[in-house]
């Protein structure tokens, strides 16, 4: 049977503008390439985004996984016909044309990875490695330096290597430097980091664990249950204060820390030791570094309470403030001299309170210096220490 004119109608209609969707696609897409601009700001964007896309795998500095991907984005952007990474003991990695050249690029880099300077090798002068069209390959190995140090070196494979093939390979191991800087500064502020956090360990270690056992001893034959409470509570404080694991927690632990601590503390001071606590559920999962609040109330009870005649309060809260979980711990002790406790605060003196240098210094180096301690505090009347962290931190793990 026939198609009906009304039917073929209908037909052409779909196609038509199955072809006009098409089309207008593919104008939209021509229309965002255009505007990028000029030929020359299209080459630009281009060589930055290579640039960007490389640094993402150089950021933990030299391994084979992260010079492999980087090595592909490298060559692009240096419009070689092979491009080569290496560190000061082997290749990590070898992309494009020539890899029967590999096994000699080391011999062939040691001059400028023990002298620190370019070299040029002609077409046929490194080895017989080839292009893919058959011909001879030339190469440019550049240093990788690393301040003082040739951590390793960029090598560039073309036919002919030209002035502009040269410093380019030569930027390129400069940019790659760069990265490799960065890598070991990430490297250094979590060693740091890790050092600070042993440090406060070590101020816990010696005056509460002897006290807490003392107070512990207490008990042993005037009330043997309270006792057993206490040795469970210690266990379970220096369990977590303790830990090999990870540079963070969440507000929630150290919480359950804090609880812990003044609970042994309470032990030893009796009713001397009054604590008020407040807290909003919303940030119980905020992410803090480890060990940064139990510090504070550590401070709170040893510098502010213990010197002071009768009892004492620490009031702990913890708020919702919008894109922040804002922390305060004040008590009414017998407070601190301001410029004294700023000094201590820089690092231009010693004292008693290294445990709010180190938290200080922490929060610091993690979140930037807006986001230090804020101390309020006098001779006689107390201290009130905020602490303000952001409530999202990708890429930070409890």
């Amino acid at each position: 049977m026939p198609d009906s004119p009304l039917l073929t109608a209908a037909a052409v209609a779909v196609i038509a503008m199955a072809i006009a969707v098409v089309v207008g696609v593919g104008l939209k897409v021509l229309r965002s390439f255009r505007d990028l601009g000029t030929d020359a700001e299209r080459a630009t964007y281009h060589t930055l985004h290579a640039a960007s896309q490389a640094g993402q795998h150089l950021r933990r500095g030299l391994n084979p996984a992260g010079a492999a991907k980087a090595g592909r984005q490298l060559r692009t952007l240096l419009g070689c016909d092979a491009l080569a990474i290496t560190d000061t003991s082997g290749v990590l990695a070898w992309d494009g044309a020539g890899e029967e050249l590999k096994p000699r690029l080391m011999d062939l880099a040691a001059g400028v990875l023990a002298g620190g300077r370019t070299a040029v090798l002609p077409a046929g002068e490194a080895s017989a490695a080839m292009d893919a069209t058959g011909g001879p390959l030339a190469t440019v190995i550049a240093p990788v330096r690393a301040g003082t140090r040739v951590v390793g070196a960029v090598a560039a494979f073309a036919p002919s290597v030209g002035a502009g093939l040269v410093r380019a390979t030569s930027e390129v191991a400069d940019w790659v430097a760069v990265q490799v800087e960065l890598a070991e500064l990430d490297a250094s502020r979590t060693q740091l980091m890790e050092a600070e956090v042993r440090a406060l360990r070590a101020q816990i270690s010696p005056h509460f664990i002897y006290n807490s056992l003392n107070a512990i001893a207490s008990f042993i034959n005037t009330d043997p249950a309270r006792a057993r409470e206490l040795v469970v509570e210690f266990a379970d404080f220096t369990r977590y204060s303790f830990r090999r694991h990870g540079d963070f927690t969440t507000l929630a632990e150290e919480l359950r820390c804090i609880d812990r601590y003044l609970l042994l503390e309470r032990a030893r001071f009796g009713e001397r030791v009054q604590v008020s606590l407040r807290v909003a559920p919303e940030v119980l999962g905020t992410v803090i570094p480890f060990l940064s609040l139990q510090p504070l109330v550590e401070n709170a009870v040893r510098h502010g309470l213990e010197a002071k005649e009768g009892p004492g309060h620490i009031s702990i809260t913890a708020d919702d403030a919008g894109a922040f979980a804002q922390v305060t711990i004040e008590d009414d002790g017998v407070g601190m001299d301001p410029e004294q406790l700023q000094s201590m605060l820089a690092g231009h003196s010693d004292g008693e309170h290294v445990g709010l240098r180190n938290v200080d210094a922490r929060l610091r180096q993690v979140y930037g210096n807006g986001h230090g301690l804020v101390i309020e505090t006098a001779p006689g009347e107390g201290t009130l220490i905020t602490m303000r962290v952001p409530k999202s931190q990708p890429g930070h793990d409890a």
